[in-house]
């Protein structure tokens, strides 16, 4: 897993946004932002990875000017849109089909669920000067830790000055 303190890969890769798909450029995002979250799930529609992204949802990371947030899946872009339309992600579900932007940040399952090369379930925190100030990953994508990655991400958040409320993660949800 990439360590706190280095400097944070940058990336471009295919997205479902608003409803259509289009390219993601951190370097964009990094930009216009005090901090980006990225949330790193082995693939769509798994029921651990859907509860952070729908806490992060519901605590209204998405509608800020000083945050971005995205999601990173192992899936492709044709499985994301039928994830983003199901539980209403209103921010950004990248397509890291083969595992390159999850490899670049060292979060790649060397197996998970018969498959090889996705992303392990993590969250990364970047400030606005590209450094990771935050990088938490679950040893296994159905682990239900309390609390979850996105809920520990918060305190880094309000270190950087991004004062959102703390995602409640909850894994009994409709997953």
């Amino acid at each position: 897993m990439i360590d706190t303190g280095v400097t944070a890969p940058d990336f471009a890769a295919p997205a479902v946004v608003d409803g259509r798909a289009t390219e993601i450029a951190l370097y964009r995002l990094v930009e216009a932002h005090r901090a980006v979250v990225l949330t790193f799930a082995p693939a769509n529609f798994v029921p651990t990875s859907t509860a952070a992204f729908a806490a992060v949802r519901d605590a209204g990371w998405h509608d800020r000017d000083d945050l971005a947030v995205v999601a990173l899946t192992g899936d492709s872009l044709y499985s994301g849109f039928a994830y983003v339309d199901r539980f209403d992600l209103p921010f950004p579900v990248v397509a890291d089909f083969h595992g390159g932007v999850a490899d670049s940040y060292d979060l790649i399952a060397e197996s998970w669920e018969g498959h090889s090369h996705i992303p392990r379930r993590a969250t990364v925190v970047i400030d606005g000067d590209w450094t990771v100030r935050f990088a938490e990953a679950t040893t296994d994508a159905l682990d239900r830790p309390a609390p979850s990655p996105v809920q520990n991400a918060t305190a880094t958040l309000r270190d950087l000055g991004v004062a959102v409320d703390r995602p409640r993660v909850n894994y009994d949800g409709p997953w």
